[in-house]
């Protein structure tokens, strides 16, 4: 079969008819959590009994409002049927506005409650008016509109609310400006306000930053939320550092903080994808003890924590949970196709992809990539490019992880040459460092790693390597095993392979000593050759 040629043909035949086409890379690993409004987060007692969301709800009427339709004729149709609008209505409203990023219909809501004044107005209106306004016209309005806010409203709320809005528009110094008053008038600045500090400092350059935001929150007196802590284990999470996470995780103890089902899911994925799975299943079973109902955000990790764990029983559990919700998402789909890809059946992932396929239609690049990730992780070359077939048509781009999930299913069956082609022809497809620290991207290239070691190719194993040391994904001591695996099987001696695992943040095994020792032994026939 000569897949080469097939790929290059397709190949040049996309680059003159999808050009104006995105690529969108599939990424199972998010960024760590953005906190929720401060007006949402402070007024906990806002709206006790929310209203459910239907025909009897005033969010529904706001929300099948047509496009350029006034938010008016929503509360006057509201009012016609002889209902009153109280806080709670607008509460529901404005958060369900906001989780949907309708900034500007929001605004509108707030606007006319402003104006028409359907009950006494407190600090949370004139907050939800301030987010609102930063959001849509930036910092200048929002900082008019504070000042024109009654005295006895300019509050903490208020206060917190505008340093957010400063935060999420980049701008840090004016956001401390702020904090400074507070502390003046002394106001409880919010652990939110610090959260968003510490995700805005979370990227490699400015990480040296967060102590000294966590050292602040310590002298302000600002006690460190769940959320603080578990934003602190994702950023560890994303650097592969195992350790940086238990000393987290050891502080929040510390600390008297009861971990929630967002930590438990942070600490068992992390833990699964460093193959610690004894370790993980633990904190699986505290995710399970504290979840609370079918949220999806949580039956998404443990779709994928069940196909990290190979248990093939509770994925089609929570997978019967998932179908049960009101509306699945279709990234609950891909998902469901990867874990049982990673559980061996590949049946099953078929049945979901078919699903998926007669729910919408496929255009993304990621979607596709879901479905390729099985087959080539099984070897199944010949239908996974029936599914290579179908990208073209459907208006994507194949990008830098379709060709390595392609390149992984040349491998699995035997096709070296169209492997190490392939690889070279994902080289010239756009890499982001976003991509590159991807789960997908990394498990992939592992295991074209591993396929290479097995082989004793030694050369492509290294190239391989490299591209996972740039993602620190080497920190698990597997990644190394495997690279010396390679030079065991290419029978070739390299003196500092210890000391750079330790120094790349590995700890050496029981396997790790046993490669090294075999390693040992053609240190003498390397000698043998150079006489």
């Amino acid at each position: 079969m000569k897949l080469l040629s097939q790929f290059t043909r397709n190949n040049k035949h996309q680059q003159k008819e999808a050009l104006s086409f995105l690529s969108r890379f599939f990424l199972t690993s998010c960024s760590p959590p953005v906190p929720q409004s401060e007006s949402e987060q402070d007024q906990p007692d806002s709206n006790p009994n929310p209203p459910e969301f239907g025909p009897s709800s005033l969010a529904w009427r706001v929300e099948r409002l047509p496009r350029g339709a006034s938010v008016v004729s929503a509360f006057q149709s509201w009012m016609r049927d002889g209902l009153a609008v109280n806080r709670g209505h607008i509460f529901h409203a404005v958060n369900r506005l906001r989780r949907r990023n309708l900034h500007f219909r929001a605004l509108e809501v707030m606007e006319w409650v402003m104006r028409e004044r359907p009950y006494k107005l407190s600090e949370l209106e004139y907050s939800f008016l301030l987010e609102f306004t930063c959001k849509l016209h930036g910092i200048s309005h929002g900082e008019r509109l504070f000042l024109n806010v009654p005295k006895e409203h300019q509050n903490k709320l208020l206060y917190n609310n505008l340093i957010m809005a400063c935060l999420d528009q980049g701008q840090i110094k004016l956001s401390y400006a702020y904090m400074r008053k507070m502390r003046e008038f002394e106001f409880p600045i919010s652990p939110f306000i610090y959260n968003r500090l510490i995700i805005i400092h979370s990227s490699p350059g400015r990480r040296k930053t967060i102590p000294k935001i966590l050292t602040q929150m310590k002298a302000d007196k600002i006690t460190r939320h769940v959320s603080t802590f578990n934003i602190l284990l994702k950023i560890h999470a994303s650097d592969h550092n195992i350790d940086g996470m238990t000393k987290v995780f050891d502080e929040m103890t510390r600390v008297n903080v009861e971990p929630n089902e967002i930590t438990h899911g942070i600490l068992a994925l992390a833990h699964a994808v460093a193959r610690l799975y004894t370790v993980s299943e633990t904190y699986v079973e505290a995710l399970l003890k504290s979840r609370s109902g079918n949220n999806w955000s949580t039956l998404d990790i443990l779709i994928m924590l069940y196909g990290y764990l190979n248990k093939e029983k509770e994925l089609e559990k929570i997978w019967v949970c998932v179908q049960k919700l009101p509306h699945v998402r279709s990234k609950s789909y891909l998902l469901a196709i990867e874990a049982f890809g990673k559980v061996g059946s590949v049946s099953k992932a078929e049945e979901i992809w078919t699903e998926l396929k007669i729910r919408k239609k496929i255009r993304e690049i990621h979607e596709f990539n879901s479905i390729l990730s099985v087959y080539c992780r099984h070897g199944m070359i010949s239908k996974a490019c029936e599914i290579y077939k179908e990208i073209l048509p459907s208006h994507c781009k194949p990008n830098a992880i379709t060709y390595r999930h392609l390149a992984l299913g040349c491998l699995k069956a035997g096709l070296v040459d169209d492997a190490i082609k392939t690889i070279k022809m994902g080289g010239n497809e756009m890499l982001t460092n976003k991509v590159r620290k991807s789960t997908p991207w990394l498990e992939t290239t592992f295991m074209v790693l591993e396929m290479f070691g097995e082989m004793g190719d030694l050369d492509n194993a290294k190239k391989i390597f490299e591209e996972l040391k740039e993602s620190k994904y080497c920190r698990n001591t597997f990644v190394y095993n495997a690279l010396l695996k390679g030079y065991v099987k290419a029978r070739v001696y390299e003196p500092d392979l210890l000391k750079n695992m330790i120094l790349d943040g590995a700890r050496p095994d029981a396997e790790t000593y046993s490669l090294l020792r075999l390693v040992e032994q053609f240190k003498s026939d390397e000698k043998r050759d150079n006489c």
